[in-house]
């Protein structure tokens, strides 16, 4: 463990010697005081709770993990799979949840583009930062998960684009994880009236002794706040190793007129439960949620998502598959929710799974609560096995059966890659799900 972090846990004592290495302004200090509070006062998820029921914690150890307390730039390699050979208008990486490197381009900064550490920011631009984290999006209270987030993160990212400024390279940000490290990363992205951003969010796990990696803990949080006639082209991937115990909130305030493009991937971890959230707060707001997972071994991952629609005249599109090996599962519980002013109202979610072990299991949730009377909401969900005649027919074509297989785990992601926009996302995803594939059985 980095000696930049304690291995006691998250104590009230190590929270103090948290604060006091941090020289944060005050209504930040006080915000995170407010979290921890309710951090302390919360109980953990119970497993009869019907949002934990199918996920269960009862291994995670939280004594394992500290939270740094020096300041001090982390200074690591960090493994990219979406940024290389990209054009870039800004980076910014960080290790174990302490900042390592922040880089923009300066043509965007003279257009006003704020880019950075979101810790560096959260004290050169206090107001702004004040303005908007923790405050519209993501509820530091809505379990003892996002409380403890609310009070210690760190190592955090962000962005905010004005009014009518279209950004055409893509912002990159990643966290990483050393061996025992912890990671409680925020990420704040806020694009004015008219302004145009992709963004790119990565995480990854560092080789430790042996080349392995160790455990670790991921405590997240993304908040996205779009302003009228905004678009953003938002890429997560998810690639802890798989000793990593990865919680996250994420949530997506869309305005008037605005367009949320928001792409998945999740492929590592231990264990990971994900609340996804976008509300189409203004009138005519649309999204489109695209979201891949790939699971082996014993992994589980679980993803509730909430399309949320507060006005009237928006759209919502999300399409979730999975593809399943060994023993590994998942669940996705989908959920379109439809104020009653809502009207207009053009809601669909779906999530497909395909098995490629009978021994993996998928659960499959989707849901709607309709108050209003003139809308147009459906959902669907399908789960089936590799088919046999088709695995037949390409050995009978010269390939073997792992080939074979990896075709059509392709085939099955194809109609999610053929909505992603950056064509070096959309070939690193595919080469990093199709290395991962092995033959039916």
């Amino acid at each position: 463990m980095s000696s930049a972090t304690v291995s006691t846990g998250f104590t009230p004592e190590t929270f103090d010697a948290f604060l006091r290495s941090r020289n944060e302004p005050e209504w930040l200090v006080n915000l995170r005081k407010h979290c921890w509070e309710a951090f302390q006062r919360m109980d953990w998820p119970a497993r009869n709770d019907e949002e934990w029921i199918r996920t269960d914690i009862r291994l995670l150890k939280l004594s394992q993990f500290g939270l740094p307390l020096d300041g001090t730039k982390a200074e690591a390699a960090v493994p990219s799979l979406l940024s290389e050979g990209v054009q870039l208008a800004g980076q910014v990486s960080s290790v174990d949840g302490r900042p390592q490197s922040a880089t923009v381009d300066k043509k965007w900064q003279d257009k006003g583009v704020i880019f950075g550490s979101l810790d560096e920011v959260a004290k050169t631009h206090s107001d702004l930062v004040q303005k908007y984290l923790l405050t519209r999006a993501v509820n530091p209270e809505y379990d003892r998960f996002a409380a403890l987030h609310g009070a210690c993160w760190s190592g955090g990212h962000f962005l905010y684009v004005p009014r009518n400024v279209s950004i055409g390279d893509p912002f990159h940000f990643i966290s990483a994880l050393s061996g025992g490290g912890a990671d409680l990363s925020h990420t704040l992205i806020v694009l004015e009236e008219g302004a145009e951003a992709t963004v790119m969010c990565e995480t990854a796990s560092l080789p430790v002794a042996g080349g392995a990696t160790g455990a670790g803990f991921h405590n997240g949080a993304t908040e996205v706040i779009l302003a009228p006639r905004a678009m953003l082209r938002l890429v997560s991937l998810q690639n802890w190793s798989d000793q990593v115990w990865n919680f996250a909130h994420q949530k997506a305030l869309v305005g008037h007129d605005s367009t949320l493009q928001w792409t998945i991937a999740a492929m590592g971890s231990r264990l990971s439960k994900v609340n996804q959230h976008v509300e189409l707060c203004g009138k005519g707001a649309e999204c489109q949620v695209n979201g891949v997972l790939f699971t082996e071994g014993k992994q589980h991952i679980s993803y509730h998502t909430l399309q949320h629609h507060a006005a009237p005249g928006c759209r919502s599109d999300f399409l979730y598959k999975a593809a399943l090996q060994d023993k590994s599962r998942t669940v996705w519980r989908g959920m379109i929710k439809v104020d009653p002013l809502a009207q207009k109202t053009d809601g669909y979610q779906r999530n497909d799974n395909l098995m490629l072990s009978t021994e993996a299991r998928a659960d499959s949730i989707p849901g709607l609560e309709i108050e209003a009377d003139d809308v147009r909401c459906t959902h669907g969900s399908t789960t089936g096995k590799v088919d046999e005649e088709l695995i037949f027919y390409a050995q009978a074509r010269g390939l073997t059966r792992q080939e074979a297989t990896r075709i059509i785990v392709s085939g099955f992601f194809q109609q999610i890659f053929d909505r992603i926009t950056i064509e070096s996302v959309r070939n690193a995803l595919g080469h990093a799900i199709l290395r991962r594939v092995r033959e039916y059985s």
